[in-house]
């Protein structure tokens, strides 16, 4: 604390406790320090009504300001910082307040905007009392508060700001800035007291408050200015921290919404939904993730994980097995290899990151779902007449055990069936254990699919909306993330499937096999271009093929054709030199087909386009 020393406050007491005062109990209910001569004793800082006739002094002043700095202590973000200023201040202290804050507030050690603006954040005045005595209004004439204004160089607010130390509303300096700041050239109204206290967090100055007394009210006393500085030290040091925290919680809050998918794919044969949930405001960051990535085939792989702990280390840490999950889905690995190699990818990140996921593999061809599990809460399978199961997978040990062997189970997939991979914040919390939550979803799902019939599945949008409906007022301890999957299946009678062997006649035999195929899908006028394409891709995959090469025709509501061979090479497009006899058949795929791609398998590659069915 800085004292002031002024002429015209000499004789006053300065503000330190005497002995016996010290040795006084912590008090919350705070004198107030000068009350008015005509008014009704104004409570204390806590709201309790001061008693009258109570003699006010050096001890009632450590008092007010314990209970001042400990009510703006426990705001947490802005807002309840600058509210507890201002309700900590009027009327016990002040009749009035205004709070400025610098426009926009720096974080850190970046550099402050420029020019030096501050915005008027928050004004608090002494209400009408119950004899209808006059309100003290900010808002109105003869004192308007302008919601913004500049801090010029080397002027006289400047100069006060910088000073960092409260001034007397009727010092020299301060007649000079309160014009600036109050938007006033006459300045304070006649008769009204003021103290003008920068506020200061850790590295400059970030705003101002202004303290006001009304006429009839004693004027501040050199004591209070050491009040107000610590009023203003607190009040800033809290600004200060508020606002690294906003920027934290923001940063962390785009990380972990960067690290999830901004949108899911649209698979053949399947619908798909999701949901995430952070577990609260002040723990934003978590390590819970899901993914549905298309693999080779049609098919689809739905993943959902949980990473241990709620930090930015558990979201990197997801995001880490998240991307590696992704990479060895390109590579088509049985869904229990996936998990070893993210146990694997665990351990080599530390000894104490542990996650749980659940990897399952969609065929919408043979309606079959393959899953793997490592320590992940069982999914639930909601079929189209309304029952509800809990699928029977082996549980397995979490990601980053070491030295597990995980295993998958290969399941009927019936088409209109729904299944819902969640995490343990949807099932577990502090008032239900894990399988009680369980059995309630079960019954949840059960319930909502009733509503709809037995020949009608439930909206997944609806459907994810009504699952975290379940959560109570005290369910919320973790995170939630929820992937929803609608099997709609493929029918056998829109697939066409054949081998051919490796040889020249292989392109002109394909042709005729794709060419009978549109004829019963009554797709003739797509003949010309899929004979075109399927000739060029089979042609490729003989040259390289030691292996029988797969045909695949599928109808939905595109026309899909897939290619595949025992060769690991990837084809790649380019251009063709006019003295080159090849290297064309890709540049034909590009401009004909409407989307084409290759990826690689553990035992070869499989080449793709799409054509429209409709035009």
């Amino acid at each position: 604390m800085t004292e002031h020393q002024s002429t015209s406050h000499e004789g006053r007491q300065p503000l330190v406790a005497r002995p016996h005062e010290r040795a006084r109990p912590r008090q919350e209910e705070v004198p107030a320090m000068v009350p008015g001569p005509a008014a009704a004793p104004p409570p204390a800082a806590d709201g309790s009504p001061e008693p009258a006739g109570v003699t006010r002094g050096e001890g009632d002043r450590l008092r007010f300001v314990g209970a001042a700095t400990r009510r703006i202590a426990r705001g947490i973000d802005l807002d309840e910082i600058v509210l507890g200023l201002c309700r900590a201040s009027v009327p016990t202290f002040t009749d009035a307040i205004l709070v400025y804050l610098r426009d926009p507030l720096p974080v850190g050690d970046e550099r402050p905007a420029v020019p030096f603006m501050l915005r008027l954040r928050r004004t608090d005045r002494l209400r009408l009392t119950d004899d209808g005595a006059e309100e003290f209004d900010l808002q109105v004439e003869p004192m308007p508060a302008p919601q913004l204004c500049e801090v010029r160089s080397g002027g006289a607010l400047a100069e006060v700001l910088r000073g960092v130390r409260p001034v007397f509303g009727d010092s020299a300096s301060a007649r000079a800035a309160l014009p600036e700041l109050l938007g006033d050239s006459m300045g304070l109204p006649g008769g009204h007291r003021a103290i003008l206290a920068p506020l200061r967090g850790r590295r400059r100055v970030i705003g101002a408050a202004v303290f006001l007394r009304r006429p009839e009210r004693p004027a501040f006393e050199a004591n209070d200015l050491l009040v107000a500085a610590q009023l203003a030290t607190h009040t800033a040091l809290g600004i200060d921290k508020a606002v690294l925290y906003g920027r934290e919680a923001y940063i962390a809050d785009e990380l972990q919404r960067t690290m999830l998918p901004d949108s899911l794919p649209q698979p053949t044969g399947v619908k798909l939904a999701s949901r995430y949930l952070p577990a609260a405001e002040t723990a934003r960051v978590g390590g819970d993730w899901y993914d549905a990535i298309p693999l080779p085939g049609s098919r689809v792989a739905l993943v959902v994980g949980d990473v241990m702990g709620h930090s930015m280390t558990s979201a990197a840490i997801m995001g880490q097995l998240r991307t590696t999950a992704q990479t060895l889905a390109g590579l088509d690995l049985p869904p229990q290899e996936v998990l070893h190699h993210l146990d694997e990818q665990a351990q080599r990140l530390g000894s104490d990151r542990m996650a749980t996921c659940l990897y399952a593999v969609y065929d919408p061809v043979s309606h079959r779902i393959t899953i793997a599990n490592a320590g992940h809460p069982p999914p639930v399978l909601l079929h189209l007449g309304g029952r509800a199961e809990v699928l029977r997978v082996p549980p397995g040990a979490p990601i980053g055990v070491g030295g597990v062997d995980f295993e998958a189970v290969e399941l009927d997939a019936p088409a209109g069936a729904t299944l819902l991979l969640y995490t343990d914040g949807l099932v577990e919390s502090r008032l239900r254990d894990v399988w009680t939550g369980i059995e309630q979803l079960r019954e949840r799902l059960a319930a909502t699919a009733q509503l709809t019939g037995p020949d009608h599945s439930p909206p997944l949008e609806a459907l994810c909306d009504d699952v975290l409906d379940m959560l109570g007022p005290g369910d919320r301890d973790d995170d939630i993330a929820l992937l929803a999957a609608r099997f709609d299946g493929i029918a056998p009678s829109d697939v066409a499937y054949w081998f051919l062997e490796p040889e020249e006649q292989a392109p002109g035999r394909a042709r005729r096999l794709a060419r009978r195929a549109l004829v019963r899908w009554g797709l003739e006028e797509l003949s010309d271009s899929v004979e075109l394409l399927v000739s060029e891709v089979v042609t490729n995959a003989v040259r390289y093929a030691e292996r029988p090469v797969t045909l695949r025709l599928l109808r939905t509501d595109v026309l899909r054709c897939e290619v595949g061979d025992d060769s690991p090479q990837l084809p790649r497009q380019r251009r063709a030199r006019e003295t080159d006899e090849g290297g064309r058949g890709l540049f034909l795929v590009n401009r004909l087909a409407r989307r084409w791609g290759a990826t690689r398998l553990s035992s070869g590659k499989v080449v793709w386009f799409e054509l429209a069915t409709r035009p």
